[in-house]
């Protein structure tokens, strides 16, 4: 974590981060994992499947179902290039961290990811492009099964920041979010009013931006309520009160969060 602040800005990186619903008697449910305490970024912080874009993922020969990248990039504000990089990310991500293939056949079918397993391998070392991988496999990126959520950008005082768009799926029928990325430690699904309530008891560590999208779910009662929401997503990047320390970073929501958060220690959080 950094102790002060930076006289320059740390650059921004373009990333993705995709909350997996799905119903359940107990209402919906997310799917969140704990980081590996080694994680140069956020270590041991419990966050939803993620990561920074992949210069890769603005290649243009990709199949593709549903909204366009101009779509997109009204949504979340930016160029078409940037937005088509971001919903392959989302897609790409996901597959990469917890197994779920939000791609499917020509048919709308959806294969077995599990039947990928050298290409989720290939595609988490690099030596694979999300591209050519739909390209082999025939697959269509399901980009109208994603919902844009949220935007957050990390504050200026951090040495990594991340300029990272939330999206919301479904977790399509007959696909199971799996544990066997190696950024993680822990990884399950909990209600949103569940994972909040663990955070004020102490029993796992939620960054703003997380703590902010489970709060805003936790007030739906379906999937179908989540994904028919209309949202209107504007970048949130907290400001920072010099000298204030942890509690000095302020955006919508941050006196309820500080009141959980402010003496305890956050990773990925400057004090």
């Amino acid at each position: 974590m950094s102790s002060s602040q930076p006289t320059e800005p740390a650059p921004l990186r373009d990333a993705a981060t995709v909350v997996l619903v799905r119903d359940t008697a107990d209402g919906p449910e997310v799917f969140l994992q704990r980081r590996v305490q080694q994680m140069a970024f956020a270590g041991g912080v419990t966050v939803f499947p993620g990561g920074g874009v992949d210069p890769r993922d603005a290649e243009a020969d990709i199949d593709w179902t549903g909204p366009g990248a101009d779509w997109w990039a009204h949504a979340f504000h930016t160029d078409e290039q940037t937005a088509q990089s971001l919903v392959c990310a989302a897609v790409r991500e996901t597959f990469e961290e917890c197994g779920v293939l939000l791609a499917s056949r020509p048919d709308g079918s959806f294969p077995d990811p599990d039947s990928f397993g050298a290409e989720r391998t290939g595609l988490v070392d690099k030596s694979l492009s999300f591209a050519q991988f739909l390209r082999d496999a025939g697959l269509s990126l399901r980009a109208d099964l994603l919902r844009p959520l949220a935007h957050w950008i990390t504050p200026i005082i951090e040495k990594r920041r991340y300029d990272t768009r939330f999206f919301i799926a479904a977790l399509p029928s007959g696909q199971t979010a799996d544990d066997k990325t190696t950024e993680a430690e822990v990884a399950g699904w909990a209600t949103p009013r569940a994972a909040l309530d663990l955070w004020v008891a102490d029993k796992h560590v939620l960054l703003p931006p997380t703590w902010a999208q489970l709060t805003h779910l936790s007030e739906f009662g379906s999937v179908t309520e989540i994904l028919a929401a209309e949202r209107e997503v504007a970048a949130i990047e907290p400001s920072v009160e010099p000298g204030a320390g942890l509690a000095g970073l302020k955006f919508d929501g941050s006196e309820r969060y500080f009141a959980v958060a402010a003496e305890r220690k956050v990773p990925g959080l400057s004090r």
